[in-house]
């Protein structure tokens, strides 16, 4: 599947989610081979506006390096006090035409009010940042959100389900989804909850390493569509950090639907969501060890896949 938004959680560069559904997918570029990557959510540190965004930026650095002789071009955009209208006008650019786009880990609140905050700032527009967001998704290219990166990408950040005060309106790339990241199942009650608040979104606890390859759209009839590609990944295999990869320790991907039932996705199952317009036909189904099944009853569905599904709605 080639979605156009990645969100994912990761304790370090796993081989799958950075190779075969980023890096690869930069070598594909239509246009260009670049990855741009922004650290904007990560805090001040010791009076320096620079020193954790550089470091963050150093952990994809090394990795990105390995495929400069593919044509491999990552670059970094820093946010800084002192930026300039020139600046940001070249940020605007590399963020409308670059193939892959990462929005890194951090702060979540602190990186959506500088996303937001430099639109309003030289543009007048407080959000320029997601509506290119989206136009990307309209033009087929990929968004990717790590960490702090995913809750930024999903309709709200987490911390909603708390009414915690700020703003908390995300990108919503992701479409009625919301995700807590670096999960284990102790933090199943906070899913519970939010499947409870807001049931017309889907939410999931993504692990060490695991992520959802996503996209949605209309379908000729005006009904909407979504589909999740659950990502399971255990290719990171230094030993020194296997306590942090739950993935490597068996971990799947949680999920509670709004009456409670718990389901766990592996790699490679999908999610397919329909929607009318008007939000009065909502429906959806999931795979299953090869089973196509509808996602509210848990039976096998009468569609054998879920390109079944699309074609008849």
């Amino acid at each position: 599947m080639q979605g156009t938004a990645l969100v994912y959680s990761s304790h370090e560069r796993s081989h799958h989610i950075h190779n075969d559904l980023i890096v690869q997918r930069a070598l594909r570029g239509r246009d260009n081979k670049r990855v741009l990557f922004l650290p904007m959510s990560e805090t001040p540190q010791g009076g320096s506006e620079m020193e954790r965004q550089e470091f963050s930026w150093g952990r994809f650095q090394y990795y990105f390096s390995h495929y400069r002789r593919y044509g491999l071009e990552a670059v970094p955009f820093f946010w800084t006090s002192g930026l300039r209208k020139e600046d940001v006008d070249a940020l605007w650019h590399l963020l409308w035409s670059s193939e892959v786009v990462i929005l890194g880990g951090g702060f979540p609140a602190l990186g959506l009010h500088r996303y937001k905050e430099l639109g309003a700032r030289f543009n007048g527009e407080r959000g320029l940042f997601g509506r290119i967001l989206h136009e990307r998704r309209a033009r087929g290219l990929l968004t990717v959100g790590f960490s702090a990166g995913a809750d930024q990408l999903c309709e709200h950040l987490f911390r909603r389900t708390w009414d915690s005060p700020g703003d908390s309106d995300g990108f919503g790339l992701v479409r009625r989804t919301m995700v807590t990241l670096h999960h284990d199942d102790s933090r199943n009650g906070d899913l519970h909850y939010a499947a409870r608040r807001f049931q017309d979104h889907f939410v999931f606890g993504l692990p060490n390493d695991s992520g959802l390859n996503t996209d949605w759209g209309v379908l000729p009839s005006g009904n909407v569509w979504q589909v999740y590609e659950f990502v399971v990944d255990t290719s990171w295999d230094d030993p020194s950090d296997q306590f942090h990869i739950r993935t490597r320790q068996g971990a799947l991907i949680d999920h509670f639907d709004a009456d409670g039932r718990h389901w766990a996705f592996r790699g490679g199952d999908r999610l397919v969501r329909i929607e009318s317009a008007d939000g009065r036909y909502r429906e959806a189904w999931m795979t299953s060890g090869g089973r196509l099944l509808n996602y509210w009853s848990r039976q096998p569905s009468r569609f054998h896949s879920i390109e079944d599904v699309l074609a008849s709605h």
